[in-house]
């Protein structure tokens, strides 16, 4: 590979992407090749701050308020981790990237979808992923993995889950190309396995 991947791995919280994730590291590793994790929010650097602001602040948030602050965690992510990984031929894995605002911001929290995208394509400044990894569960097994300790986001409610759940099928509807649906409720091996068959048409 001269250039290198950018995989991200999306779903509803509980899904078991960061698990998946990390398999896929470890994979990935063994046969050979050079992996950079990264998250959003929170990559290395000022994306650790943004995420504490907006998982753990506990005054009110506005939505738009919200929507910026992960568009500004993704600008700083694309320009100082993903593009110059990529450029070096490394293979990125992102847990979670712009779908995720699509899905959240627009599909949960009501905000004009079209518009978010216009502002993720300005904060990645076109760069969108080679392959995206949807981890889909029912929301009930998903509350359940995520446990009675939630953050801000994890906080909200059955309803809110469910229109995120359903945005991002929609989504791979819209894009079967690059948004790959696993069934997120079958154990990690089986997951495991299904993602390395997703995968690996792009790593030829």
């Amino acid at each position: 590979m001269q250039k290198g991947l950018f995989i991200t791995f999306e779903g509803a919280d509980g899904c078991g992407k960061t698990t998946q994730l990390n398999l896929l590291k470890d994979y990935l590793t063994a046969k050979g090749y050079a992996v950079i994790l990264t998250r959003e929010p929170g990559g290395k650097g000022l994306g650790e701050k943004i995420r504490e602001i907006l998982l753990n602040y506990d005054g009110k948030v506005a939505d738009r308020c919200e929507s910026f602050l992960f568009l500004a965690d993704r600008a700083q992510n694309i320009e100082t981790i993903v593009k110059p990984a990529i450029e070096s031929g490394k293979i990125v894995l992102c847990d979670r990237h712009t779908d995720s605002s699509v899905a959240y911001q627009g599909y949960g929290r009501g905000l004009d979808i079209e518009q978010i995208k216009m502002l993720n394509n300005l904060a990645t400044g076109g760069k969108q992923p080679d392959l995206t990894l949807v981890f889909d569960v029912d929301i009930e097994t998903s509350m359940q993995r995520v446990g009675n300790e939630k953050d801000r986001m994890e906080s909200s409610s059955k309803e809110f889950f469910n229109r995120v759940r359903n945005g991002y099928l929609e989504m791979a509807k819209q894009e079967p190309e690059r948004l790959k649906i696993v069934d997120s409720t079958k154990s990690i091996d089986e997951v495991h396995k299904r993602v390395i068959e997703i995968i690996l048409p792009y790593l030829k």
